[in-house]
């Protein structure tokens, strides 16, 4: 199916995707901001502040959905300041029109609760955590953005899509008619993805620069360690000939669902597998040659050979 892409930054996005990873715990164990991270949050904010994000980790997880949709509706000059502002104080009704376009299913009772149960945590969000990084952050999503951009006009939407995203595979017949491609440090190094109405929104990740040039890149350690375990290599030479989905793995490895996720998020994040996306609700999963490429390239780039 025919679709166009555009890519689309905004530091409105971070602030809902460090939220959201802070309050839900989300993938913690596989992002490079990890537990530590959300330790050092813990300490930063009053015990109400930390009682009231503990709430919200039970809100349902769909809810992210309209954030995000708000977001991709936002004013074109509006900053975190005014996105807020409009999420608190604006019109219900209104804001149901915008997010209507990406799901038609909800309701103005969905934005009332945006707006009760949402707006004050994402203030207290950006007062205590995200203003201190709002500025850097926002230089290094607009600096790949254009990157991004200019890939855009060069190269094929496909292979693009899979470049930028580290493996994320859309198969022709998949229903939908936009993509929008969206910067995210705080998701390194995951890819996430959500459909939406006749629209595919995909955050793809971007490394933040190398502190210590004689320490082993994140990225070759990422590879490293999702190499070291016989299972994982295993898994890789299963998928080598074509993709497969998850009840073809648990049919053929007689692993369980859980520990396959497991394994399979490790060998994604490493970018070291291609998930394909045949549909709305399905994935099969292949090996990503361009990974195994990549592990070559890094290590002889870091011992210098």
């Amino acid at each position: 199916m025919a679709y166009d892409v555009k890519v689309d930054v905004s530091p409105i996005y971070e602030l809902l995707s460090s939220f959201m990873i802070y309050t839900t715990r989300k993938w913690i164990n596989n992002l490079d901001v990890g537990r530590e991270w959300i330790q050092d949050i813990q300490q930063s904010l009053s015990e109400d502040a930390r009682q009231a994000f503990a709430e919200a980790a039970d809100y349902p997880f769909s809810d992210y959905d309209l954030l995000y949709a708000l977001a991709l509706e936002r004013d074109a000059a509006a900053d975190i300041s005014r996105f807020l502002q409009n999420l608190a104080h604006g019109n219900a009704s209104d804001l149901l029109a915008q997010v209507n376009l990406y799901i038609p299913s909800a309701t103005l009772e969905d934005m009332k609760r945006m707006q009760t149960d949402y707006a004050p945590l994402l203030h207290i969000w950006q007062q205590n955590y995200f203003s201190s990084i709002e500025e850097p952050y926002s230089v290094m999503l607009e600096e790949d953005a254009l990157e991004k951009q200019g890939l855009l006009e060069k190269m094929d939407h496909e292979p693009l899509i899979e470049l930028a995203s580290g493996g994320l595979v859309l198969e022709q017949e998949l229903p939908v008619q936009h993509i929008i491609l969206v910067p995210s440090i705080h998701f390194r190094p995951v890819n996430t993805y959500c459909f939406y109405e006749n629209a595919l929104l995909i955050q793809y990740p971007i490394d933040i620069p190398e502190v210590d040039e004689d320490e082993p890149p994140i990225c070759l350690l990422r590879l490293t360690q999702a190499l070291s375990k016989p299972e994982r290599l295993h898994l890789l030479r299963y998928l080598a000939n074509e993709p497969k989905s998850m009840q073809e793995l648990i049919r053929d490895t007689n692993e369980s669902r859980a520990q396959l996720q497991h394994e399979l998020m490790i060998l994604r994040s490493a970018g070291l597998l291609r998930v394909h996306l045949p549909d709305r609700t399905t994935e099969k999963f292949s090996i990503r040659p361009d990974g195994v490429s990549e592990l070559q390239m890094f290590l002889e780039s870091y011992i210098r050979i």
